[in-house]
């Protein structure tokens, strides 16, 4: 069995909203198959498409608030300063990258990789992957945990209720094709 929680990733805002993704993302760095790392900059974006959503505010605290506490080690700081130094073709970009490298991650995980081009991270020992192809991944290299943790993420699913097969449904419905294929097959 490989142990992959010192696989250090930093997700980008679009894998951490919408809620399916951000669920699955979630429930696999609380198994440990992973280790999960965000910035202000993140969360920041993350609040403002929540508010253009029309999340209430005290809503969009309270899941803030409950991703840094289930994940206290996962808010990278003193990032900052690296910003200005990155070319990345999107400006509002370069703060995951920032983040990314002052943590030492091993991935960015975003749906976004036309912005990050591989041969510029890899100048600083990163690779990008979307959500899919990164989950997928995290299943193949530990199966039984994996599997594990998306029965409990099932469980938990609640507003609405949903079984498995309808979570498999919703995944892929959020560009987790891959994903949901795997786990299906496992079930």
């Amino acid at each position: 069995m490989i142990h992959s929680v010192r696989f250090t990733c930093v997700l980008d805002t679009n894998v951490i909203y919408p809620i399916m993704i951000r669920d699955i993302m979630f429930w696999f760095a609380y198994y440990d198959l992973y280790t999960p790392k965000w910035s202000q900059h993140i969360f920041d974006e993350w609040s403002d498409v929540m508010k253009r959503k029309n999340v209430p505010e005290h809503e969009i605290i309270k899941r803030t608030n409950k991703a840094n506490l289930a994940f206290p080690d996962a808010l990278v700081t003193n990032y900052e300063g690296l910003i200005d130094t990155l070319t990345l073709n999107d400006k509002k970009d370069r703060h995951v990258l920032a983040a990314a490298i002052k943590t030492n991650a091993n991935v960015i995980v975003t749906n976004n990789l036309k912005d990050f081009p591989k041969d510029y991270l890899a100048t600083f020992g990163l690779t990008a992957k979307s959500a899919d192809d990164f989950l997928t991944d995290i299943i193949d290299l530990n199966i039984d945990t994996a599997v594990e943790a998306f029965k409990e993420m099932v469980l938990h699913r609640t507003n609405p209720e949903m079984d498995e097969y309808q979570v498999l449904d919703a995944l892929r419905r959020n560009n987790l094709k891959h994903t949901a294929e795997f786990l299906h097959s496992q079930l």
